[in-house]
């Protein structure tokens, strides 16, 4: 497993643990009460460097190469899946997976946004960068969700869309305003759980939903820190600021009202124990689910309209507002 930078502390006094008890195994060098005195420091380490984690390191976590990814979030969440594929105008895009499943009792249609684990699939899936083919297929597939009466799962976890010339030729920019619109208009319950990288429009064109879920770890903005340095400081080296500034973080989108819910992950993320975050996933979304399909088609859209139109209000001191110059 790859450490990360903040990890590699940890990671030493695990090694030194383990050796103590090795040599332990063949000539008694410490004993018990010592080992676990130890374990106990170490899991002390852990806690302060895990209650500590700076934006950026965050965002190291969200990109770890073992987080689980959205196919890994199909196979372990479904107990059936029948994949559909292509966007029945121009090809299939293999950043996109979606298909029928089952979720305990739940009949779904879930969509995820897939990167790839290793450097063949990377490159198959377009390291999760959409083409406009991709926002088709996933749109596709909830109206067809829709037509059965069956609620839809949206994870999102990709870098953006893909930003090269044949998804402009192809109309990429269209193809993500198309799904803004008409995701308001699916009259089915919609959740939405950003499972890593939810970022730019790439995220935003399958975002669209009644429940909005983060995991602990994921960060979900309008630019990656690394693109927001370069615009800001001409300097992408300073992602560390960025990320900070960005407030792109769980916590903070649950305090704006962005999102409904954050999604706790094990010490140190995800991909310390994956099978924990299964079972909180699948927990959250048929509890969801349960709230949801309460409601009439009506009141889902309208609740889903106010629930962005309110998104970006603020509020201005009524005193000072008063005593300023009227504007040109």
């Amino acid at each position: 497993m790859e450490v990360l930078p903040h990890e590699k502390q940890i990671v030493e006094y695990q090694k030194t643990i383990q050796q103590f008890k090795e040599h332990n195994a063949k000539n008694s060098l410490l004993s018990k009460e010592e080992l676990h005195k130890l374990e106990r420091k170490l899991d002390q380490l852990k806690e302060k460097v895990y209650s500590s984690l700076s934006p950026w390191e965050r965002v190291q976590i969200c990109r770890h190469p073992d987080r689980p990814r959205s196919i890994d979030y199909i196979q372990h969440l479904c107990d059936d899946f029948v994949e559909l594929c292509g966007d029945r105008t121009f090809s299939d895009d293999h950043a996109v997976v979606g298909g029928l499943a089952k979720i305990d009792d739940m009949k779904c249609m879930i969509i995820g946004q897939e990167k790839g684990c290793d450097t063949e699939s990377r490159l198959y899936r377009n390291f999760g960068m959409l083409h406009p083919e991709g926002f088709r297929k996933a749109l596709r597939l909830a109206q067809l969700a829709e037509k059965f009466d069956l609620p839809v799962v949206f994870l999102l976890d990709t870098p953006g869309a893909y930003p090269g010339l044949t998804a402009e030729e192809r109309g990429q920019g269209w193809a993500i305003a198309l799904n803004l619109r008409e995701l308001f208009r699916i009259q089915t319950p919609i959740i939405v759980l950003v499972v890593g990288e939810g970022c730019s429009g790439g995220a935003l064109g399958m975002g669209i939903g009644d429940t909005i879920a983060m995991l602990e770890h994921s960060y979900y903005s309008v630019i990656s820190p690394e693109g927001c340095a370069s615009i800001l400081w001409k300097d992408p080296t300073k992602n560390s600021e960025s990320a900070k500034m960005l407030r792109m973080q769980s916590e903070d989108l649950l305090q704006f009202d962005i999102i409904d819910a954050v999604i706790k992950e094990p010490k140190g993320g995800a991909h310390h124990n994956p099978e924990e975050v299964y079972k909180s996933v699948k927990s959250f979304i048929l509890g969801r689910w349960e709230a949801l399909k309460q409601f009439s088609p009506d009141r889902l859209l309208e609740q889903r309209y106010q629930k962005f139109r309110k998104i970006g209000c603020f509020k201005t001191d009524e005193a000072s507002s008063e005593s300023s110059p009227p504007q040109p």
